[in-house]
């Protein structure tokens, strides 16, 4: 900017005075790194600058580093940037317009991510402001977890030794800090927000909202306990959902060629395989830690099978007939085809299980079955398999877990394999009694993509558990209609929540943590049986609300639990019950914040989420979007993603 000023009249004065002007114009708006030239080439430039009448300013044309914080934050004071959200509000306007800020996470220091998504919600609400509306914009912080919870005991000796009210006031301490820091950010980028107002998932204001929002959907039938796989993470031992993992294209796993024994031979393929004694069915598994755990053999009901004769050995082999070629050639043997069948013909035949003899595998048929790899004979463990667990629900068979929440083999398993880890040694065992067992045919290491916990950065297992989960399938319809009015932007993020929602059956909430909102649920102590009503998350919701969620690991269960509530459910008395252990999911933390922020307000919202795929059920469910923007990720070297959650 050019100060204000008038020429001299220099028609009326001299060449020399005209110049002594100029010499103190030129000097007063010299820069510094001029005054730094030798003098000699000072001395030399000036003979020019002496002879250009230029402006003089009490602008600076820049300010030294040291400097630029004050000039900031008195340009902020002066033009009242805290005071532009309060006076908006005050003001008389002709309409609401709310955008609701999918709460970062508070797991560290504001970065250039943070910066993206603050600015451009910040670009909208002054838009909308500038045309007439009343901005709503509360921002809130996503408090629980176990990235938090991890960081907060990686700064503490002898961490695996403290109780869960110590690890939760750690973890709560390391939000806090954080959320500090990221808030001092954002009011120093000049965010227009409702600073004084802000949310925190750890609230408890904000927890006991969404503990009704639990209970709402619970009523509705929307959330349900079940024992099913889930993808389980050894290194947190906790289930997680699906969108919490991401996957390893490099992976390395051991994978098997393997034979379970006839016992019983297909009726229909009798004629062919009773003159041998030594037939069985060839199967390729890329986890054999999961093979104690096997309960049958699945094949492809209109896919084409082969029974083959070993030419050296004289066994036979049951596998498809798209796979014996390649299954010759990785067995390095010779096979002749003695016999082709449909899948349907294997029907009513059973197996040995190749290391626990007196276990029979049926031979069942199922979808799930693949002709891309391996012999088109797949193992079906229950416990072990989403696809395998459909089975074994459809045919009734056992889905016992041999496998605690650390990834290790449990007694049941037996003496050879308890406390084993079954990535590690626990795998190489079970390879070793196929082994001996002469089940095994061939071993070999299989790259392929495998799923990884995205905190933790170890692999995930599938581990059946009971669990809680939200029953997807039963609002698929509503919230796919719900999406289809919504203005998504960029159009081609729809596809892909659509593409999510048709995919998605159930979602797993519950976790095996102690940082984040219990699942408000008793158990009776003999049974098992939960205990949730009306009456009992009245009395939880009442505790929360002026305790806060500590309450439920501080507070005896009498406390929690009242008498009436016992009774309604049938039972005599609160002592017979126990408080649970699991809590919520924090994407159902942050998908609920709806519920806290806007008050039941009737006010036309934009989200502002940015997590694709992970909070738009909780959005949609409570019929609160009508736009949604998706902001890129800003991204680092190798362009992975800027988080807090990965290591620099």
């Amino acid at each position: 900017m050019i100060g204000a000023w008038r020429a001299p009249p220099l028609a009326r004065v001299g060449l020399r005075a005209r110049a002594a002007v100029a010499r103190g114009w030129v000097r007063s708006a010299a820069s510094e790194a001029d005054s730094r030239q030798p003098a000699a080439e000072s001395r030399q430039d000036s003979q020019y600058r002496d002879t250009v009448l230029v402006p003089r300013s009490r602008f600076p044309a820049q300010l030294p580093g040291r400097l630029q914080p004050e000039a900031e934050l008195e340009t902020q004071q002066k033009c009242g940037f805290s005071e532009l959200y309060s006076w908006q509000r005050q003001r008389k306007a002709k309409q609401e317009f709310c955008l609701h800020d999918g709460p970062p996470y508070a797991n560290g220091d504001p970065h250039v991510g943070h910066a993206l998504n603050k600015i451009l919600k910040d670009i909208t609400n002054r838009f909308y402001m500038m045309r007439g509306y009343k901005v709503h914009y509360v921002p809130g912080w996503d408090c629980h977890g176990l990235p938090i919870e991890l960081k907060a005991l990686s700064e503490v000796k002898g961490a695996e030794n403290l109780s869960p009210m110590e690890i939760r006031q750690k973890a709560r301490e390391f939000a806090e800090r954080a959320i500090e820091k990221q808030k001092s950010a954002f009011i120093r980028w000049g965010v227009m927000a409702d600073w004084a107002n802000c949310y925190r998932t750890f609230d408890p204001k904000y927890e006991a909202n969404q503990l009704r929002v639990f209970y709402k959907m619970y009523d509705k039938g929307f959330i349900y306990q079940d024992y099913k796989p889930v993808f389980w993470s050894p290194s947190a031992k906790t289930a997680l959902a699906e969108a919490e993992l991401e996957y390893n294209e490099q992976h390395v796993s051991r994978s098997v060629y393997m034979k379970f024994p006839l016992l019983k031979s297909p009726p229909k393929l009798t004629s062919v395989i009773d003159g041998s004694s030594s037939a069985s069915v060839l199967v390729w598994t890329t986890q054999p830690w999961t093979v104690p755990a096997n309960q049958a053999v699945c094949y492809m009901p209109d896919s084409a099978y082969s029974i083959v004769k070993c030419t050296t050995t004289g066994e036979h082999f049951i596998l498809a007939a798209d796979r014996v070629e390649s299954t010759a050639a990785v067995l390095d043997r010779q096979f002749e085809v003695m016999s082709t069948c449909k899948g349907v013909d294997l029907a009513d035949g059973s197996c040995a299980h190749p290391t626990i003899p007196d276990r029979v595998s049926p031979l069942l048929p199922a979808n799930h079955v693949t002709m891309a790899k391996g012999t088109g004979l797949v193992h079906t463990a229950p416990a072990h398999g989403m696809e395998d667990y459909s089975v074994a629900s459809h045919h009734q068979l056992p889905t016992d877990c041999l496998v605690d929440e650390g990834g290790f083999f449990t007694e049941a398993a037996g003496p050879e394999l308890q406390n084993k880890n079954v990535l590690e040694e626990g795998n190489e065992a079970v390879i070793q009694m196929l082994q001996a067992a002469g089940s095994l045919l061939k071993e070999e290491k299989y790259v392929h993509s495998y799923p990884y916990d995205w905190r933790t950065k170890k692999p995930m297992i599938i581990r059946a558990s009971k669990q809680w989960f939200v029953n997807t399938a039963n609002v698929k319809a509503t919230a796919q209609e719900v999406l289809k009015k919504v203005k998504v932007i960029p159009t081609s993020a729809a596809n892909r929540m659509l593409e999510m929602l048709d995919r998605r059956t159930f979602w797993c909430i519950s976790r095996q943590r102690c940082w984040g909102v219990p699942i408000p649920v008793f158990y009776q102590k003999n049974t098992g049986e939960c205990l949730i009503n009306s009456e009992t998350i009245t009395d939880v919701i009442k505790v929360v609300e002026q305790q806060g969620t500590d309450a439920w690991w501080t507070l005896p269960i009498e406390q929690l639990l009242s008498k009436e509530a016992v009774a309604k459910a049938g039972g005599h008395d609160v002592l017979d019950y126990v408080k649970g252990q699991d809590v919520l999911d924090i994407w159902f933390d942050s998908g609920t914040s709806w519920a806290h922020v806007l008050e039941g307000q009737n006010i036309t919202v934009l989200h502002g989420g940015v997590g694709i795929g992970k909070t738009e059920l909780g959005y949609a469910s409570g019929k609160l979007v009508v736009t949604y923007c998706k902001a890129a990720f800003a991204c680092k070297d190798k362009g992975l993603m800027l988080a807090n959650s990965f290591s620099a």
